[in-house]
């Protein structure tokens, strides 16, 4: 708890009302850390958004009026990925969410502006907020956890891509066939990036849902999720740029950084879908996750500015692969050239920071994990699943 409150921020925060309850979350802790998800886990054919919030012990959120609030900034994250190009407006950048938000647009202002970053509104053609059929008009309700990760997601593409244009894109529920409508939507009206930072448990059913992310030339991330080792979609399909997570500090090496796998971060070899012919790993005959990675743990969160209740915004820590989903989309975006699925990665490993070390849990024989499968649940040299072939190191491996 110190170390969420250092610097004199302890008066700085207040604990979140009506919206949560600390007996209808499940408190986790990384490090001195503790945070909730703000999605419930789904069955079925639904999914649930992977955003994770920076609590007190008892589960409550912090909010605070005014920043420092211990969470990276853009500049923040732009040095530890080496990320000098700003993008095009000529690049969108569709953030797929579930369930409304009310204030994404003002809230939106409210992070770029604090940060520096040039203004994103719908007088200046930088931000559209758009339904599952592409109106701007007739949005779902809001939901509360689900406008927090439209928060993160938006906040996180910003931060990347400053120059970007914005696609706030909310599908009518959380239903794999209602989100991936919206995805097909925001492909049709130009999408060059589709950022998906939600998942759910990978199935037979997972291969019907195929087909609405698989978007030949545009760049459609997915988090693999934060319950450690296991697969989730659509972060398992071959279509999708699968985006994993680390646990990110500064340090005093040449980088000013350092990354090690968050134990949260999900990755696996898939039960259902074949393997790229870009993806070479030694052991999974299938498809496995993840493709990239970037800074997902609370411990180690980012600074948002978002939702706590209904009309009432404050800064928030997020952590979560919800964070690495919409910050690599956003790279993508500043990159802006052509894409085919995660192959440019893997054609450019050389531009990436590789992550060696961390655990996300047991993959392998024997309770450690030793044997050949693992490298799906440990950091290595090279490929591993938590963090597929490491974190950006600038925007080469993001488009050709």
């Amino acid at each position: 708890m110190r170390k969420i409150l250092s610097g004199g921020l302890l008066t700085a925060f207040v604990v979140l009302g009506s919206a949560f309850s600390a007996s209808a979350v499940d408190v986790q802790r990384s490090g001195n850390t503790y945070h909730t998800a703000v999605c419930a886990r789904t069955v079925g054919f639904v999914a649930h958004c992977d955003a994770h919030i920076v609590t007190d012990r008892a589960g409550h959120p912090l909010q605070f009026s005014q920043p420092p609030i211990n969470g990276k900034t853009p500049a923040n994250l732009r040095d530890a990925y080496k990320i000098t190009a700003n993008g095009s407006p000529s690049t969108i950048v569709a953030i797929v969410d579930a369930f409304g938000y009310d204030n994404a647009e003002s809230d939106l202002g409210v992070y770029r502006a604090q940060w520096g970053l040039p203004a994103c509104t719908t007088d200046n053609g930088c931000f559209k907020k758009l339904n599952q059929r592409g109106e701007q008009g007739n949005y779902p309700a809001q939901n509360i956890g689900w406008a927090q990760e439209s928060a993160l997601d938006l906040d996180m593409a910003s931060a990347m891509c400053p120059s970007c244009t914005l696609y706030m894109m909310e599908a009518d529920s959380n239903s794999f066939k209602n989100l991936g409508t919206t995805v097909d939507t925001a492909a049709s009206l130009g999408a060059h990036v589709i950022s998906n930072s939600y998942g759910g448990g990978e199935g037979k059913h997972a291969a019907a849902f195929e087909h609405y992310y698989d978007h030949p030339g545009v760049a459609v991330t997915a988090s693999t999720g934060d319950a450690g080792y296991g697969v989730q979609a659509p972060a398992d399909m071959p279509s999708v740029i699968a985006v994993g997570g680390t646990h990110l500090v500064a340090d005093g090496s040449d980088r000013g950084w350092s990354e090690t796998v968050w134990r949260g971060a999900g990755s696996g070899c898939s039960k259902v879908f074949a393997k790229p012919a870009w993806q070479t790993d030694r052991w999974c005959k299938m498809r496995v996750a993840a493709d990239v990675s970037a800074v997902a743990d609370p411990a180690t969160g980012v600074a948002v500015y978002g939702p706590t209740s209904s009309g009432a915004s404050a800064w928030l820590v997020f952590g979560g692969t919800s964070v690495s989903a919409p910050l690599i989309g956003g790279i993508f975006g500043a990159n802006g050239g052509t894409v085919n699925a995660a192959s440019t990665i893997y054609a450019h490993s050389s531009a990436l920071f590789d992550v060696t070390s961390g655990s996300n849990g047991t993959c392998g024989n024997g309770a450690l994990g030793y044997g050949r499968r693992q490298y799906l649940c440990n950091g290595e040299v090279g490929y591993d699943g938590p963090t597929g072939l490491g974190t950006p190191n600038g925007t080469t491996a993001f488009g050709d």
